[in-house]
């Protein structure tokens, strides 16, 4: 029997929150053009996902992944960090 492969979503973004446990709250940003008057939007979702290690930190560049549900507002997971934070 043959196993079905299927690729998760992921998406990129920015993380706004780390205060919560093995939690980041990440924005993703996208840009839309109106239906109408063809003006580029910027419209913005904040997602929380799953971060086993506590690793991230706000301001980092996340990619993150759809996954089963861990809690009641987490069904995504951090898959990599590609860009850290400027130490203040």
């Amino acid at each position: 029997m043959s196993e079905l492969k299927t690729s998760s979503r992921t998406l990129t973004g920015r993380i706004v929150s780390d205060k919560m446990d093995k939690t980041i709250t990440v924005m993703i940003e996208r840009r839309v053009k109106h239906p109408v008057y063809g003006k580029i939007l910027t419209k913005s979702t904040k997602i929380k996902a799953h971060d086993e290690t506590n690793d991230a930190n706000t301001g980092d560049l996340v990619t993150i992944a759809e996954c089963r549900p861990v809690s009641k507002d987490k069904s995504w997971k951090l898959v990599n960090i590609d860009e850290r934070a400027a130490a203040e």
